[in-house]
């Protein structure tokens, strides 16, 4: 259903002279209108003048369960008639108490505290706060530095900008906060390049990676490092999942130097891997676990850090307490949302769903790799990046006036043209980023690789 040509056009003049878009080229707009998403419905999602396309980045990695479910609605009406806010500053509400439970229930290992947020930025700015409060209760006060990795992307606050490894977002920024340090990535297509040492094996450049980061820490001083932050694949730069082996040199590193390992999951949790955490697909136990998105599959927002036990301890008792929050963190709405979200995971084995279809879903995306422009496919569960190349051979990348007319004067736009919203993108090489609803199976699977190769195909003609 279209809308009447009087209302398309004033919503379109407003998205135009009044709205400021996020992480947006507004120039890019001068000529035309700004894309106007109305309406969603299961893993598709209709424009202002009704077109439809394949939702393939579920909004932003965000909207698990799909578009349209009328029991997450319900459940937010509801609860906005029985309790529409009261913050969690000293007192609690049911909500709250039971997500927070609920959470507890399904995270790994002892991560039984709850910190609600209201969004993932948010998560991986109380959980930086969180390590260097504890620290100075536990009698190691110097400890303050965090460890992240290169092209990762943690969030837009100032700390958690601080700890984000991509340069161009941080530059307008600056003086941000200090005491952030950078170590190489995961990114096994271009381990020759990172290590410095050609063809090693997965296991043995996952124990090289992680061994980058104990020489950090012994480099920087271990009585001045509190947390290394980790997502279980990195997102920026296109999907880097962890080598064999990875995550549990990593662990044994964080206890060595009484370091606080923290799980970023604000894209890799509820689901989006195929388990619930995403440690769990890599089978370690973090320290904190940071997430946001899926919680609620975008239908209302929140966030929340996730803490170990021990972590909790110092502010348990006496006059200790962590001076921190945000007015909306553990919404009523948001956590009544958050539990019937949970609800249809456990009803439609959404998790079951993913681990089933993962294979399907990489080995019809790995079909392109006959093409020439595609370099690399990479991801685990609902989640995978397409490395684009000059040349397959050397994996030469595109430079900077090349990648700028690749992925912002074409690909974008004419994926978007072609049915299918995702993302071009390159912070770091140039990728193109799949992650759609949980819900998709084969049918959809086939409709993005379609779609893919022929504006891929057009994409290496014009060049």
């Amino acid at each position: 259903m279209t809308r009447p040509e009087t209302d398309t056009a004033a919503v379109l003049r407003a998205a135009q002279d009044n709205l400021w878009m996020h992480f947006t080229r507004h120039s890019s707009y001068d000529a035309g209108e700004v894309p106007t998403i109305v309406r969603g419905d299961g893993a598709h999602i209709y424009d202002i003048h009704g077109k439809r396309y394949l939702d393939g980045l579920s909004g932003l990695f965000v909207v698990q369960v799909g578009h349209g479910r009328t029991e997450l609605a319900e459940a937010a009406a509801k609860q906005a008639q029985e309790l529409a806010f009261f913050p969690l500053w000293s007192y609690a509400h049911p909500k709250a108490a039971e997500l927070a439970q609920r959470l507890a229930e399904l995270a790994p290992g002892d991560l039984n505290r709850v910190f609600f947020t209201t969004g993932g930025g948010e998560a991986v700015e109380s959980a930086w706060k969180l390590a260097k409060q504890y620290f100075k209760l536990t009698g190691k006060p110097g400890k303050h530095k965090v460890i992240s990795r290169a092209v990762a992307y943690h969030g837009t606050p100032q700390g958690a900008l601080s700890i984000t490894g991509i340069p161009a977002f941080k530059q307008p920024f600056e003086p941000l906060v200090p005491g952030s340090v950078r170590v190489p990535n995961t990114n096994y297509y271009r381990a020759d390049e990172i290590t410095g040492f050609a063809d090693l094996s997965p296991e043995q450049f996952g124990r090289w990676a992680a061994d980058q980061v104990g020489k950090a820490i012994e480099m920087e001083g271990p009585d001045s490092v509190a947390a290394v932050f980790v997502e279980p694949v990195q997102n920026a730069g296109g999907c880097f999942p962890p080598p064999p082996g990875y995550f549990q040199r990593l662990r044994e590193i964080c206890d060595q130097h009484d370091v606080l390992l923290v799980s970023d999951e604000v894209i890799c949790a509820f689901g989006r891997l195929g388990t619930m955490f995403g440690g769990q697909k890599f089978d370690y136990v973090p320290d904190i676990i940071t997430c946001a998105k899926g919680m609620t599959s975008g239908y209302s927002p929140i966030g929340a850090m996730i803490a170990s036990e021990r972590l909790f301890e110092p502010f348990s008792s006496g006059t200790n307490s962590f001076s921190h929050g945000y007015t909306f963190g553990g919404h009523p709405v948001s956590a009544a949302v958050a539990l019937a979200n949970l609800d249809l995971f456990e009803r439609e084995d959404l998790l079951g769903h993913v681990q089933k279809n993962e294979p399907v879903f990489r080995a019809t995306l790995e079909k392109l790799l006959d093409l020439p422009i595609v370099g690399d496919v990479r991801g685990a569960g609902y989640f995978y990046g397409i490395e684009l190349v000059k040349d397959k051979t050397t994996k030469e990348t595109f430079n900077d006036e090349e990648s700028e007319r690749l992925l912002r004067g074409f690909l974008s736009q004419a994926l978007y043209e072609a049915g299918l919203y995702c993302r071009a993108d390159d912070r770091g090489d140039p990728v193109v980023q799949l992650a759609p609803p949980l819900i998709c199976g084969p049918e959809e699977f086939d409709q993005i690789e379609s779609i893919l190769r022929s504006v891929l195909t057009e994409a290496w003609a014009r060049l």
